[in-house]
């Protein structure tokens, strides 16, 4: 089964890169990717529109960060499998990933 990365949907729901700042840790990822057979996931929380995302990515260390479509596009998992869009995510907020993720300073700033 194909599944489409950046539905119509979600790619309207998107801020644009820069526009929640002002809410720091506080701002919402509105799309999960994953590697189901790598264990790296990617929560984008802007959009520039095009390519660009701003975002929580879990890999080798968590971290806040840019990552793009193209790249997601491209990435495969240990046995070859593409990047999936998590259709069953729920907005959450940055600050509660990461937590989840044990950035254990993510606490501390609330």
């Amino acid at each position: 089964m194909h599944i489409v990365l950046l539905p119509k949907r979600i790619l309207k729901s998107l801020p644009a890169i820069g526009a929640t700042e002002t809410q720091g840790l506080n701002a919402l990822a509105r799309v999960k990717f994953f590697t189901p057979d790598g264990g790296w996931s990617w929560y984008a929380s802007e959009f520039d529109g095009t390519d660009l995302f701003f975002g929580f990515v879990v890999g080798f260390e968590p971290e806040l960060g840019y990552f793009s479509l193209a790249e997601l596009k491209g990435v495969r998992g240990s046995i070859g499998l593409p990047i999936e869009r998590d259709r069953w995510f729920r907005p959450t907020p940055l600050r509660q990933l990461m937590i989840d993720a044990g950035v254990s300073w993510a606490k501390e700033t609330q």
